[in-house]
């Protein structure tokens, strides 16, 4: 199927026969901003970003946080019903810039969403302002290769996201295929396999399922989208897993005997004005 006529494809061509890198000035350090490898990557991996944040971002999540947030696309890739919008770096300080703050203010301005957007000064490795399970939602867009950059750990970035995601939470991602000559699926999965005995069996709960994911076509730079859930007991041994079922089981009952009380509250309550309209008529025939 022809994509592209002849003269475009020369054009593209020529743009792509080098790799270009935009110096971005920092207040504190000099960092080189990668924009890809080639516009042809660029182009498409940008628009699987966008489309990936639409489409798998439940429209009950109300938090998400990017992973490497270097200006304001996320903005635009979630969906309206998000209410809030928390940032991490992969700056080798951690740090948000000056221009990515100002990008993240000017396209909530323009997008007009109402959601609120935390200017977290976070390492993507160390998400030390982002309590335990309180996402709904991660998203990791072209962000790995910035944090091996930039002298960050992007594996433990992964498992960052697993601590903050909630039980059903999503993690999502469009990353190269291979990130320091480890293939990024393969990390993700030994990450979401939990933790192994000695034997190399699992001794904990999958921390990971995967929902979908592909490699992205039409680039010059391999590259993989896909979205992984977190389960209801990543992490767990069976011991714990057990103890919280237990918990969970007995939680559902208060909360049944509660609810059958309440119901008996109103049925009472309903027979009384009842029986109190039934005398008044009474009373005004006599």
């Amino acid at each position: 199927m022809k994509l592209l006529t002849t003269p475009c494809f020369i054009l593209l061509a020529a743009l792509n026969a080098q790799a270009f890198t935009v110096k971005h000035e920092h207040p504190r350090s000099h960092s080189h901003l990668h924009m890809g490898l080639d516009v042809v990557t660029g182009l498409r991996t940008e628009w699987i970003s966008a489309s990936i944040c639409t489409n798998q971002i439940p429209r009950t999540a109300k938090c998400v946080l990017q992973l490497g947030t270097e200006d304001g696309r996320a903005v635009n890739f979630v969906p309206r019903t998000v209410e809030e919008i928390i940032t991490s770096s992969a700056e080798a300080d951690g740090e948000l810039t000056i221009s990515c703050r100002r990008q993240l203010k000017q396209q909530r301005e323009r997008r007009g969403t109402g959601a609120i957007i935390r200017y977290i000064d976070q390492p993507c490795d160390n998400l030390k302002d982002t309590e335990d399970e309180s996402v709904d939602a991660v998203i990791s867009l072209q962000a790995a290769q910035r944090m091996i950059d930039n002298g960050q750990d992007w594996k433990k970035s992964i498992k960052e996201a697993a601590r903050v995601l909630k039980p059903g939470g999503r993690f999502l991602f469009v990353e190269q295929t291979e990130i320091g000559g480890e293939k990024f699926i393969d990390v993700l999965a030994s990450i979401a396999d939990g933790e192994l005995d000695e034997d190399g069996n699992p001794s904990t709960y999958p921390i990971f399922e995967l929902v979908g994911c592909d490699d992205v076509d039409l680039v010059l730079v391999p590259h993989i989208a896909g979205v992984v859930v977190k389960t209801a007991y990543a992490g767990l041994t069976q011991e714990e897993i057990e103890k919280k079922a237990y918990t969970d089981e007995k939680d559902r009952i208060a909360d049944l005997s509660i609810t059958a009380f309440e119901r008996g509250l109103k049925k009472r309550k309903k027979k009384k004005t009842a029986s109190k309209g039934v005398k008044a008529e009474e009373s005004t025939e006599k």
